[in-house]
């Protein structure tokens, strides 16, 4: 590792410094991290100062970063202000990023150090003025008034709910057009937090995406109220998002529960849904299958599904791999997946390598090296090849002697 380290791999000198200040060699694991801070690379600066830190030198993480910060680097900002506030300079952190309040991602650590600088209402105006500013289009087709940072209503709410204010930022929540953000819903955690669950039971009847149900059913579940979490998933949803989602969300509930077969009954109705027989539902049902011991009914399934089709595309094929090796049949998995017309090699060598055919899958692999090195890589490793390995993921990528013909003609030129 510190051969490679010092041949400018980042990865193994970030590693090296972790082991060495891990048995207290922090002047040796600066040492190492040195040569890439130097560059000023930003990513090194971070590594360095995240050390020093944690070491209780914040005041030398703090002249490290600020520079960097200084120059207006976006990922450097948040970072330094972030470290300023952790560390008594709340106001300075505050007023480093108010001009940024437009950055959604900025304007979020924004809101995050106003509350321990006693800074809420200073944010809050900010964030106030971006949500009532005018805006217009060039499209005159387009309706609506775009919010900059589109986080702003998000952001005020969780500052209003941070001074107590509740009705107002359930208030400002309802006026948002994109509810659900990483399938979480702001309005609907925050009614749960406050316990109105009647509030956020009627909310749960009407929002489309079903993430609100999702919120209300996890609070029930906490509270030992089961049936009532299966309920909330039971009842008719306003989309086909919802219906899918729900019934998938509702079978995990059940064998959270030790109801298997009540699960299995609901993944099959999806399944057997007009259009329900997509890729991910029936990979959810199969699974599920092998997860109860029943790696025979999903191929059963798959069988069915086969015959309906005529044909086994890829995508259900794929599942049928995993069951055939639960039911102890991995040969016969090899032999088919080599035969299938789209002869996926990585997924191949995988059932090879969990085989201990292990030569096997490099050999498949090696002739495409350029596309599944990491993939070949780890197999290597797996055999003792380390350095071979290495010089394989060390290889420089191939650079086309031409360009695409897509691109030429971007350019407007001729081959």
């Amino acid at each position: 590792m510190e051969f490679q380290a010092g041949r400018g791999e980042w990865f193994c000198a970030r590693e090296q410094a972790r082991l060495l200040a891990e048995r207290g060699r922090r002047a040796a694991a600066l040492e190492v991290l040195a040569p890439y801070v130097a560059t000023g690379w930003w990513t090194a600066v971070e590594a360095a100062a995240g050390m020093l830190e944690e070491w209780g030198r914040s005041d030398e993480a703090i002249a490290l970063a600020r520079p960097h910060a200084e120059a207006g680097k976006r990922s450097a900002l948040r970072f330094f202000a972030l470290l300023l506030a952790r560390h008594g300079k709340g106001d300075e952190a505050f007023d480093l990023l108010r001009p940024h309040v437009g950055d959604g991602w900025l304007a979020a650590a924004l809101v995050d150090i106003a509350g321990g600088a006693g800074r809420d209402d200073d944010a809050a105006a900010l964030l106030t003025a971006r949500i009532e500013e005018p805006r217009t289009c060039d499209d005159p087709t387009y309706r609506r008034r775009v919010i900059e940072p589109s986080n702003a209503v998000d952001l005020l709410a969780a500052i209003r709910e941070r001074q107590g204010r509740v009705d107002e930022a359930i208030d400002l929540l309802r006026t948002r057009e994109t509810t659900s953000v990483n399938d979480r819903d702001q309005l609907a955690d925050l009614l749960a937090r406050q316990d109105r669950i009647e509030e956020l039971r009627a909310y749960a009847a009407v929002e489309s995406l079903g993430t609100a149900a999702q919120c209300l059913a996890e609070v029930l579940e906490e509270r030992g109220d089961v049936e009532g979490a299966i309920a909330v998933y039971r009842q008719p949803g306003g989309s086909l998002f919802r219906r899918n989602h729900g019934a998938v969300r509702l079978a995990e509930l059940l064998v959270r529960h030790g109801r298997g077969d009540e699960a299995t009954d609901v993944l099959r109705s999806l399944a057997d849904a007009s259009g329900g027989a997509e890729d991910w539902i029936v990979d959810m049902l199969c699974t599920h299958y092998a997860d109860q011991g029943r790696p025979e009914d999903g191929l059963a399934y798959l069988d069915t599904l086969k015959e309906r089709d005529g044909e086994e595309g890829w995508e259900f094929f794929r599942i049928r791999l995993p069951l055939l090796v639960a039911c102890g049949r991995r040969d016969e998995a090899i032999d088919l997946a080599m035969a299938h017309p789209e002869h996926d090699t990585w997924a191949i060598a995988e059932l090879l390598a969990d085989a201990g055919r292990t030569e096997e899958a490099i050999a498949l692999l090696e002739p495409d090296e350029d596309v599944v090195g990491p993939v070949l890589a780890w197999h290597l490793i797996d055999l003792g090849r380390v350095r071979d390995a290495v010089a394989l993921l060390q290889r420089p990528k191939p650079t086309p002697s031409t360009l695409p013909q897509d691109d030429l003609t971007a350019r407007g030129t001729s081959p």
